[in-house]
């Protein structure tokens, strides 16, 4: 399943990028894991008082997919993972995956620091390499958003340094995610809500 078979929804309001057939294994693989995705996209919405809230730890946005994925079955997913060699045996700590089902791993970075990204990425590449899943997925910000947020006086805590998807494409196109098949999805400002 090509990207162009989203929903025009999607392909309307998200900028998306795959790698190594990450739609096609979605589609085929986890249809119904695909599904919730597409489904949660379809109903997200970028609302000016939802960017406007103060910070914190997690954002209103970030929260509101994490919500709305754990209504269908999502978890927060630590994997505890170990290398044996002979009679030694090492721990190799993995980051904590925000929404994960049936072996596809979904990050949301809204408004951190870039070098998340490449946490994300180390993260898939491992855990695909261990076979304990079979995609990752990045739900970021669109780039372009960066106007909204100095039109509302909230650039400086928008600012170049935090993940958006010029910071990610890059280190994906260079690498970072190793094997594993990866999908993103960029917020674009087409869906932003004057509420």
């Amino acid at each position: 399943m090509p990207i162009e078979r989203l929903s025009k929804f999607i392909l309307d309001h998200y900028e998306i990028h795959e790698w190594r057939h990450a739609t096609a294994i979605l589609a085929t693989d986890f249809p119904n894991e695909f599904a919730d995705i597409q489904a949660v996209l379809n109903e997200f919405r970028l609302y000016r008082s939802k960017v406007r809230a103060p910070g914190g730890s997690k954002s209103e946005i970030s929260g509101w997919i994490d919500g709305k994925l754990a209504a269908r079955g999502w978890k927060e997913k630590k994997f505890e993972t170990q290398i044996r060699v002979d009679d030694h045996t090492m721990d190799t700590p993995t980051h904590k995956v925000d929404c994960f089902k049936n072996r596809v791993a979904l990050e949301i970075e809204w408004n951190n620091k870039d070098p998340f990204f490449d946490r994300d990425l180390n993260n898939f590449r491992l855990l695909f390499d261990l076979r304990a899943i079979s995609v990752g997925v990045i739900i970021t910000r669109c780039s372009e958003l960066q106007r909204i947020f100095n039109e509302l006086d909230k650039g400086s805590s928008y600012g170049n340094s935090t993940t958006h998807m010029s910071k990610l494409v890059p280190r994906i196109e260079g690498g970072g995610g190793g094997g594993c098949p990866v999908l993103v999805f960029g917020i674009s400002e087409g869906l932003y809500v004057e509420d």
